[in-house]
């Protein structure tokens, strides 16, 4: 499987920008004989786009996302938008497109409250970790920027099935603050759940500049064995890489963190965290 991450600066706020951006980005896509292409996260509205949220909200049936899948054919292709679901509740969602339909979506769950980043001010949250079949191999987890700062939402993703980490981000040189490598800590961190999960995984960041973020770059797709295999610099840029699932294969084998996962012992674990927090049972234990 051929993939690629498509990372761009986009249009904060102008929807109908975005989506010439998007059917070039898909034209490209296909001129490298893609499987799959990702765009950065709220790759539709800009991350800035929430300034004029109302303005910027797509139901995951507006005919423009339509009309993108339409374009991606039997390419998929993953984008951002702030969506509007039921209730006039709004979230920052990524899509999965292909064949002219909205195959898969994720609404972020672990939304961005720190350093200089607001993002609960405007969504609601995400309640579900899902996984999306490609084929019988290619198994999706899709997951958005700060979802992979809580690795619980990554285990579940994998044990659920998934066998390919897809990461929309929108990560800004100064979004959480001083002394806080965010570049070095994306690198890190996909390296780590692709070598620990036996999965290849690609991470697509947005480049520019929006507001008061400076958004670095840096996409990046990576082996199951948690090597880097292609690497974006700080500009427009397609990167892309060929996949063997033969790898994860051995990867998994070499080393099988799913298999030994112990799904029992965390079910009962963070039942008793949900009954009360585990703090009155370690102080009894611990006198």
């Amino acid at each position: 499987m051929k993939i690629g991450a498509a990372q761009f600066a986009s249009e904060s706020g102008d929807i109908d920008a975005n989506f010439e951006i998007h059917h070039d980005w898909i034209a490209r896509g296909h001129a490298e004989k893609l499987d799959l292409l990702v765009m950065p996260e709220l790759s539709l509205a800009g991350y800035y786009g929430t300034d004029r949220l109302l303005q910027t909200t797509m139901t995951c049936s507006d005919p423009r996302l339509i009309r993108l899948a339409e374009a991606a054919r039997d390419m998929v292709v993953v984008v951002g938008f702030i969506e509007e679901g039921l209730a006039a509740q709004f979230y920052n969602t990524a899509a999965m497109l292909k064949n002219g339909r909205v195959v898969h979506l994720h609404r972020k769950v672990n939304l961005a409250n720190y350093g200089n980043l607001d993002e609960g001010k405007h969504f609601a949250t995400g309640r579900f970790v899902e996984t999306y079949s490609l084929d019988k191999d290619w198994v999706t987890g899709l997951l958005i920027c700060a979802d992979l700062w809580n690795p619980a939402l990554t285990h579940l993703a994998f044990l659920r099935g998934a066998t390919l980490m897809i990461t929309p981000v929108s990560s800004g040189i100064e979004a959480v603050g001083p002394g806080f490598d965010n570049p070095g800590g994306w690198a890190l961190a996909m390296r780590f759940y692709s070598m620990i999960y036996g999965a290849p995984s690609i991470m697509v960041n947005r480049c520019g500049v929006e507001k008061d973020s400076t958004f670095w770059g840096g996409s990046r797709i990576i082996d199951p064995f948690g090597t880097e295999i292609a690497v974006a610099g700080s500009d427009e840029e397609l990167i892309s890489a060929e996949l063997n699932f033969d790898q994860v294969r051995k990867a998994r084998y070499q080393l099988p963190t799913v298999r030994d996962s112990n799904i029992a012992l965390v079910h009962l674990e963070t039942s008793r965290l949900i009954e009360n927090l585990g703090i009155p049972d370690f102080i009894d234990e611990h006198r």
